[in-house]
């Protein structure tokens, strides 16, 4: 057994469409209707599946919570601009720029949170 990648994450979130609003707007990810009408984020190959917290059923994690979630994004822009255009959104910066260990190197990073306070890094891979 080999796992390759990561193809989705799902999040659980107080409000799909301020949750939409927010990662379309901040982060540039477009929002896609699948399935029964259910809500993602997409960006790359990637995509986070959202699920309300209340009114969802089926297979679900064990304690699914509102604000649970630490993610951390790579862009290809300069942190300064990504910092310059999250303060340009309303978004209070809460750390960074800084230095942190990501999956293949050093990279600069800022953190923020999103509607539901989920922590929320954008970073850049040092050289």
């Amino acid at each position: 057994m080999r796992v390759d990648r990561i193809d989705h994450i799902v999040l659980t979130v107080r409000d799909i469409g301020a949750t939409c609003e927010f990662y379309a707007r901040v982060l540039g990810m477009r929002v896609v209707t699948f399935g029964e009408g259910r809500k993602a984020l997409t960006f790359g190959q990637q995509k986070i599946n959202l699920r309300p917290a209340v009114g969802d059923s089926g297979l679900i994690a064990s304690s699914p919570t509102p604000g649970s979630g630490d993610l951390c994004f790579v862009s290809d822009l300069p942190l300064q601009e990504v910092k310059q255009h999250v303060e340009s959104c309303g978004v209070k910066v809460i750390e960074g720029p800084v230095q942190r260990n990501g999956a293949v190197g050093m990279m600069e990073s800022i953190y923020f949170r999103d509607p539901d306070s989920n922590l929320i890094e954008v970073a850049n891979y040092l050289d």
